[in-house]
């Protein structure tokens, strides 16, 4: 299926095709450069980017756009002074496509080599967090990828603005601006149109719920990237320091819980259920006296009487497993042993990022191996699944997938190779 001249997205797709070439060909340093000149621009025009903020932020309101989403909206000064610090970070790392590896052939009389190359186009469809627009800019320009990002209508005014400045900052280093496209969707409908583009576009990723995944592989010829979905546990292992536990459940889940690798199902041994709830409920108390926002728990029917005393707490429905609450909710379970908190995870999890805590150094041993998920952790929080916590500047998505890339795509995950092969007029024997 090839798309028609009509469709409203043929002119920039064909455009971004055109400008991923010249943007492959750049160099080094007029892609740092861009970055750079974004950054910059990021700060000189703070007040115009809030100010186009606002309008999206009280449309929401108005349009009573769940929490979550709205949080997902907001920029600050501090938010965009941090998109600033990290695009120069960004610039600072080594060229994804100066990775070239020899190879020794077989057959005398010539030369093989494996080089670094962009994937091409990419279409990044996303909701609401304006701050993908840059991430994903940035990481498409320094990997010499063109990109067509398609946010969702309840960012439109931030992304207008923020697409305006990448043009800019691009136009500054001699970059085709047609490499970056910018669309603010009115419904997920439109996306039958842009997933036609099967020769032009290279890899599609979408940033979202289930839904919007689930959407793009049923429109799309294009290959579909999968990540971003949550739904992450955390087992509490009988042998685990249950005080210093709790405190990383909280950061886990209270850190920033709109993001997709914040803690949805706390999993605790059925040895240490008790006292684990206790600690949990005497530390959320401890929240609530200091008027930090707490947590809603919905507990299973064995741990419901071990968090009695915790007042915002329900009996859980079993759908609640199998739900990224991205807010502060939490799903609890009690568990006969680490098998039973494998099974679980096993049946429910969205392969995104899985957390154990135990000093069992044989228990950790068995969480790695079993665990099937892009991120495992033992003792440590799962909002350290992030490209720029692990040390890639940044990322275009989490990867959720097995082929291509997994966990957090940053600039490597953005490229592929090619071989080149120099002969002398040679003839294979």
């Amino acid at each position: 299926m090839s798309a028609s001249r009509d469709n409203p997205f043929s002119a920039a797709v064909r455009a971004a095709k055109f400008a991923q070439k010249q943007l492959a060909a750049s160099t080094l340093a007029q892609r740092n450069g861009a970055l750079l000149a974004l950054a910059e621009l990021l700060q000189s025009k703070c007040a115009t980017i809030l100010a186009a903020n606002k309008l999206d932020l009280q449309a929401a309101l108005d349009d009573a756009l769940p929490d979550a989403m709205v949080q997902r909206l907001v920029l600050s000064e501090l938010s965009l002074h941090t998109m600033a610090s990290d695009l120069r970070q960004l610039a600072a790392l080594p060229d994804p496509l100066a990775a070239c590896e020899s190879r020794e052939p077989k057959q005398l009389g010539w030369r093989l080599r494996k080089q670094s190359v962009p994937l091409g186009v990419l279409a990044i469809i996303y909701e609401s967090r304006p701050n993908v627009t840059i991430d994903c800019a940035a990481l498409a320009i320094k990997s010499g990828n063109a990109a067509l990002l398609r946010g969702g209508k309840e960012a439109r005014h931030s992304n207008a603005a923020l697409a305006e400045l990448i043009n800019q900052a691009l136009r500054a280093v001699a970059i085709n601006p047609d490499a970056i496209a910018c669309f603010s969707g009115q419904a997920r409908s439109e996306l039958a149109d842009l997933l036609v583009f099967e020769r032009e576009i290279d890899l599609v990723i979408p940033r979202g719920g289930a839904g919007l995944h689930a959407l793009c592989k049923q429109l799309s010829r294009i290959p579909v990237l999968s990540g971003g979905i949550g739904i992450c546990h955390m087992f509490i292992d009988h042998s685990a320091d249950l005080a210093r536990s709790v405190e990383v459940v909280l950061n886990a889940k209270l850190q920033r819980p709109s993001a997709c690798n914040a803690l949805d199902v706390l999993l605790v041994h059925e040895k240490i259920a008790f006292e684990f709830c206790a600690l949990l409920c005497s530390a959320l108390a401890a929240r609530s006296e200091t008027g930090t926002p707490t947590l809603k728990l919905k507990a299973c029917a064995q741990s419901f009487a071990h968090l009695h005393s915790h007042p915002d707490l329900q009996p859980a429905e079993q759908d609640d497993f199998d739900t990224e609450w991205l807010a502060p909710t939490l799903s609890v379970m009690q568990c006969a042993d680490l098998t039973a908190a494998l099974a679980h995870i096993e049946t429910h999890g969205s392969r995104h990022s899985e957390a154990i805590m135990t000093e069992t150094a044989a228990h950790a041993a068995r969480f790695f191996a079993e665990v099937d998920a892009a991120a495992v952790y033992h003792n440590a929080s799962t909002r350290f699944t992030d490209g720029a916590e692990f040390g890639l500047g940044a990322e275009v998505a989490v990867s959720t997938d097995k082929l291509h890339a997994r966990g957090p795509m940053g600039l490597q995950a953005l490229t592929t190779y090619k071989w080149l092969g120099e002969g002398e007029y040679t003839l294979r024997t």
